[in-house]
């Protein structure tokens, strides 16, 4: 019954996953695009889909993995992540710089590239503080990690959500609400919450 429950678990997490990847491939809003621009495109799905695994690991919820290794994997995961981001905002960049100028200065008319742009942010913010974990107070490391984890993933469903892409309606709506189920899963077991009451009373 448990290797039942793992494999039940493990698929869906990939089906989860694969499947916005997959539909992203046979997308026909591909055609006539150049391979940087793919490529770049991709970046971002895969970016996205490993943001669902984040918090599954971080709270040990997938099974056959010891918390260290959870944790562990976690941190090898969160660099994949950095290069993902890192990927589709340069390849975003060699095929269109004044898109991406704008972007990054939130002047862009498009509605969805300043979730993009904070969701970048964040990512980078959650790296840094990953490695400067030995050197931060435990309790503002937590609450600084934790932050922008969660504009990380605020900001990358609201950015694919207002694109208008290649990975489907409802693969796309359906990997947002685990993303966001799965955080939301994550904090209330770690008790994250605790932190601010105690910042109050001090």
């Amino acid at each position: 019954m448990r290797n039942l429950r793992a494999i039940g678990i493990w698929g869906a997490l990939a089906l989860a996953m694969g499947v916005p990847i997959a539909v992203a491939a046979f997308s026909p809003l591909l055609e006539w695009r150049g391979p940087v621009y793919i490529a770049a495109g991709f970046a971002g799905i895969l970016g996205m889909a490993l943001i669902l695994a984040q918090p599954l690991l971080a709270g040990g919820y997938l099974p056959g993995l010891r918390m260290g290794q959870a944790r562990h994997l976690h941190r090898y995961v969160g660099a994949a992540l950095v290069v993902a981001v890192v990927v589709h905002v340069v390849g975003l960049w060699v095929y269109s710089p004044p898109d991406v100028i704008d972007a990054l200065t939130f002047t862009s008319p498009t509605p969805f590239s300043p979730f993009g742009v904070i969701a970048m942010w964040a990512v980078f913010g959650a790296a840094l503080l990953a490695a400067l974990r030995q050197r931060i107070a435990p309790r503002l490391w937590r609450l600084g990690h934790t932050g922008c984890v969660v504009l990380v993933a605020l900001g990358t469903v609201l950015h694919a959500q207002l694109i208008q892409g290649t990975m489907g309606i409802y693969s796309k709506a359906a990997l947002s609400l685990m993303i966001l189920a799965a955080l939301a899963k994550t904090l209330s077991d770690l008790r994250v919450w605790r932190l601010l009451r105690r910042r109050r009373r001090v």
